[in-house]
């Protein structure tokens, strides 16, 4: 099997090197904030005749000054459209220009002579939110802090969960190196997104937080499978060398971590494929952080337990 431990270095250099570049893609490029954090408006509609395409929707309603408008299609004839926050009036000249701009005409023949114009009902208004900028500030600071509890409470759980294994390494270390993994995981998701936000317009939004907080989840999961063989052999083979211990536990779950994960992503990637674009974002940050994640919890977050011994011992 491959010699994860005694090649740790490597995984700590190629981890150090992309999560040192997730933060400078984040400082730098920026995050493509969606209307869920900066505010805006969200419009659903639903055509009742052959449904435009978004950027048909955008050129029609480019003389308003709305700002950057977003036009997602969902289902066979729905389309959502996020925009800048406006107020009633421009909301109903919106719905007016749509309407107008593909409405369609034709003629109803009776049994006389005389024929009767109608015009179709274009479409159909589903939803209209409106979100401003203090409520969009107000969910950024519930996101820090809904990821911050998360993990704190791992590193509860996992200090709680080892208490039993105290030798060589201290409970409470396993839950920190399990949150550091973590911490991994969401930067280079944050990082990546940071970049396909410049390059092709994807937004952070609260869809991407539920992804974040479900990459979390799936993530420690991986790791606490690792942790707990390791804790496992730590009692039945008392006096060995740690990190052979280390290594023997990775070997015997490193097939059924990484079988796991693949078949998961096969799953997400056949939603991506043909989920559509409504849940596009949100299926794509969980195949980067649950491949992140797999490599994390088997080549970072144990490889990390020996090097913290080693360096206990150093000293």
């Amino acid at each position: 099997m491959l010699a994860v431990i005694r090649q740790r270095k490597i995984w700590f250099i190629l981890s150090g090197t992309l999560v040192i570049a997730s933060i400078v893609a984040s400082l730098f490029l920026g995050l493509n904030l969606g209307i869920d954090f900066t505010g805006g408006s969200l419009l659903e509609l639903e055509f009742s005749i052959a449904r435009p395409t978004p950027q048909q929707v955008t050129e029609a309603l480019s003389p308003l000054e709305l700002g950057s408008v977003v036009a997602q299609p969902i289902g066979e004839r729905g389309m959502t459209l996020r925009f800048k926050n406006t107020d009633e009036p421009t909301h109903q000249q919106i719905i007016e220009t749509l309407k107008q701009t593909f409405k369609q005409t034709g003629q109803l023949e009776t049994d006389s002579e005389l024929q009767i114009t109608y015009e179709a009902r274009v479409l159909e208004e589903k939803r209209f939110d409106s979100i401003g900028p203090t409520i969009g500030q107000e969910l950024k600071r519930k996101t820090v802090w809904a990821i911050a509890i998360v993990l704190a409470a791992i590193v509860v759980y996992i200090a709680w969960a080892f208490r039993k294994v105290s030798k060589p390494i201290a409970s409470w270390k396993y839950g920190l190196i399990a949150t550091i993994a973590l911490f991994h995981d969401i930067m280079i998701t944050i990082g990546v997104f940071a970049v396909l936000g410049k390059v092709y317009g994807l937004e952070i939004n609260a869809t991407f937080v539920a992804a974040l907080l479900t990459i979390l989840g799936y993530s420690v999961n991986d790791t606490i499978v690792v942790f707990d063989r390791i804790r496992e052999n730590l009692i039945r083979q008392i006096g060995e060398d740690f990190e052979k211990i280390v290594q023997t536990s990775i070997n015997q779950v490193i097939t059924r971590s990484i079988n796991a994960s693949f078949t998961t992503l096969l799953a997400l990637f056949a939603v991506l494929l043909f989920g559509g674009p409504t849940v596009r974002d949100f299926i794509l940050a969980l195949i980067i952080g649950i491949s992140v994640g797999t490599y994390s919890s088997i080549f970072l977050a144990s490889p990390m337990l020996v090097a913290w011994e080693k360096l206990r011992l150093n000293r």
